[in-house]
């Protein structure tokens, strides 16, 4: 990973910034240890402490996020139940490294940190304490992995420094949002062609230039954009990553693996790479990709987004909730996206849904500044109580969910919008998104974790436009328009280990230069007058700048090393 040499004026913004106080992006069940059972059926009691007893922590997230009110609804009634809360601070203005170098430089840090793809530097660094010299007396967080899975946590000392907080199922998984990667497309555009079947990429471009000639503005005259394609900073996975997906490969994300011969090979240097990015071209001289794609920040891709205006794009759909609450906010409900298992040939199977997988690559961490390591692991293991995850992502009952016969959770249509809107969500939500958390069921053995994945509330939460667009595919829920995930291989997915890379290995730098490349050709290639050539002249930088021999013999050991643990060998 690169070193990066930063202004002591960063330093002292970024120490600003946190000097509140350093006190303070699918099913089959998946099976669970005894140990972690044990604790979901009783999870440790918490005790609402007298007010005065409050604690205060910090917290950094090298990801975008918003923050929330200082007096939110929800956080007050979290605190008197664990004594404590945190200020939340999120990525503004840099990239995860840089805001992670500058903490690095400055020595001081908040009291937990997610580094996202600074973590390699913070781990190196020193920034840490050891969870697991503490957690004897946290039986939440304690159990809350298998002793296998925590041995994939642990760093090359034996310790573990971070926990992962998101793929983690209770139970069974009950999603019924792909929130992973997809064709997305707006349900307008299905319902004008009378909801086609759509699955290759020729059907997907074709609905949606036939739709733009028809229906070249919205309902007030603004123009309607075709195609978006995101590419800023990391997120060009939106631009970079979908031959293998049209090949009918799950998010390994770094590399395709054959599940059958188990070679590990380019993703990038594929036939359908240059089919895919051809087509790309063919869209971008038509006018069906947005001119200003490429220039785009995140915040602009967003509001583009949220106006309702695209008809399309490939995203992660965590990447773009924000867009899809502003659609729904403002009535654009027939704008709201569904995705798409879009492929290269007809005939392929799709694999953009896919079981959860844990990523050991990153999590959250107690850093070496917090004076009060105890509190903190106290705080992480009560927000996993079934008390504290149902008011995390339910809310407060009576005012943001309601109990119906035998224990089920639903919302009104009133607490549905609420639910949307971000001005109610800052004031009255506090889901400490990037904490510890469970998904699948809720604690309580009847619903779901939250209620974008408890069916019933799913479907009856959806606008009619949306509910008629799924009853003609067949479908109640998102993840019922594309595959079934079926059972993660060994391996799955390569990305939690190719986001390990640093630059001082031949592999690491390979990866470097494989995304220097990329980030800059890739574009060229789309926009360019000859794509042949533009083809040809990335093709040929890429040749000479990435060893890709390095980088994929050691993606390979690793796929090796996988099965065999998986193999108990």
């Amino acid at each position: 990973m690169k070193k990066r040499f930063l202004s002591l004026f960063l330093v002292l913004m970024l120490m600003a910034s946190l000097a509140a106080g350093c006190s303070k992006k699918v099913d089959d069940t998946k099976d669970v240890d005894n140990s972690k059972v044990e604790a979901t059926k009783k999870p440790e009691n918490t005790k609402a402490p007298d007010k005065q007893e409050i604690k205060e922590f910090t917290a950094f997230f090298a990801v975008p996020g918003t923050e929330i009110n200082n007096n939110n609804v929800a956080m007050e009634k979290l605190a008197e139940l664990t004594g404590a809360k945190c200020k939340e601070t999120w990525l503004t203005g840099q990239t995860a490294e840089e805001a992670v170098g500058t903490l690095i430089a400055g020595g001081e840090y908040p009291d937990f940190i997610c580094g996202s793809t600074g973590h390699a530097q913070l781990l190196e660094a020193g920034a840490y304490i050891a969870i697991d010299q503490y957690w004897d007396k946290y039986p939440n967080i304690k159990n809350y992995l298998s002793e296998e899975e925590w041995n994939k946590v642990r760093a090359e000392d034996g310790h573990v420094y971070i926990i992962p907080q998101f793929g983690i199922i209770n139970e069974k998984d009950t999603e019924c949002v792909h929130n992973d990667e997809a064709f997305w497309i707006q349900t307008r555009v299905l319902k004008w062609d009378n909801y086609p079947k759509i699955t290759t990429l020729d059907q997907y471009f074709d609905l949606i230039e036939r739709y733009i000639a028809a229906n070249p503005t919205m309902p007030d005259g603004t123009a309607n954009i075709g195609y978006e394609i995101l590419t800023d900073d990391w997120r060009y996975f939106c631009l970079e990553n979908a031959p293998f997906f049209l090949d009918g490969y799950p998010n390994d994300g770094c590399c395709i693996v054959d599940p059958v011969t188990l070679e590990v090979s380019d993703y990038n240097t594929t036939d359908t790479a240059k089919k895919y990015f051809a087509k790309l071209n063919e869209e971008f001289k038509k006018e069906i990709i947005d001119p200003e794609t490429f220039t785009m920040s995140y915040d602009q891709y967003i509001a583009k987004l949220s106006s309702g205006r695209v008809l399309g794009m490939v995203d992660q759909h965590w990447n773009f909730q924000q867009a899809e609450d502003a659609i729904k906010t403002q009535g654009l409900d027939d704008c709201t996206y569904i995705p798409l298992g879009i492929v290269m040939n007809e005939g392929t199977k799709d694999r953009y849904h896919s079981a959860s997988a844990l990523d050991v690559s990153n999590g959250l961490g107690i850093t070496v500044s917090c004076k009060d390591v105890e509190g903190a692991m106290k705080f992480m293991d009560d927000l996993l109580s079934q008390e504290a995850l149902t008011l995390r992502f339910w809310g407060i009952e009576g005012q943001d969910y309601m109990v119906g016969d035998g224990g089920v959770f639903y919302r009104t249509d009133e607490q549905r919008n609420n639910a949307v809107s971000q001005d109610y969500q800052v004031a009255n939500l506090c889901k400490y998104s990037y904490f510890p958390q469970l998904e699948g069921m809720n604690r309580d053995g009847i619903n779901a974790w939250e209620p974008g994945s408890q069916p019933g509330e799913f479907f009856d939460a959806l606008k009619p436009e949306v509910q008629e667009c799924l009853k003609a595919y067949g479908a109640e829920t998102y993840v019922q328009l594309l595959n079934p995930a079926g059972e993660n291989s060994p391996w799955f997915p390569m990305w939690s280990y190719s986001n390990t890379f640093t630059s001082d290995t031949d592999h690491g730098m390979a990866k470097v230069n494989m995304d220097e490349v990329k980030h800059e050709y890739l574009p060229k290639a789309v926009m360019a007058k000859d794509f042949e050539a533009a083809w040809q002249d990335y093709m040929k930088v890429y040749s000479d700048r990435v060893n890709i021999d390095a980088y994929l013999k050691a993606i390979k050991t690793e796929v090796e090393r996988r099965i065999a643990v998986a193999e108990g060998k």
